[in-house]
């Protein structure tokens, strides 16, 4: 069960874009067990619920003791997200810090599909 929060969003006939930063973010490496620093940007668009911070906070600072790929986080973070708030369209990068002269961002997406298009 996800710790997202939602509260309802009061210009659902409107696309406007919610971006943030979450510049701390720390899991750890599965394979040594030392820890990742990044920083996670969360672009979206919301629909009929939008993302309470506090609640984004605590969700992200839940990683921190949890030994996860990279890619597997920012996917995990993507696929919370739209569980919580089913948003219309939303990007998260995760832009982890070099370590052992390699920097990873990785970067996911989804796109609400319309209704009303036409197959």
């Amino acid at each position: 069960m996800s710790i997202l929060k939602t509260f309802d969003n009061k210009a659902q006939k409107r696309d406007y874009e919610i971006n943030i930063s979450c510049p701390e973010f720390t899991s750890l490496c599965p394979a040594t067990g030392q820890p990742d620093f990044a920083e996670i940007k969360i672009t979206y668009i919301p629909d009929k619920k939008c993302i309470e911070l506090k609640s984004l906070k605590l969700y992200i600072n839940s990683f921190r003791n949890i030994g996860e790929f990279h890619e597997h986080v920012t996917n995990k973070i993507l696929d919370d997200i739209i569980s919580t708030c089913k948003p219309r369209y939303v990007k998260v990068i995760g832009d982890f810090n070099k370590r052992g002269g390699i920097k990873t961002i990785v970067q996911a997406e989804y796109k609400k599909r319309s209704k009303n298009r036409k197959s």
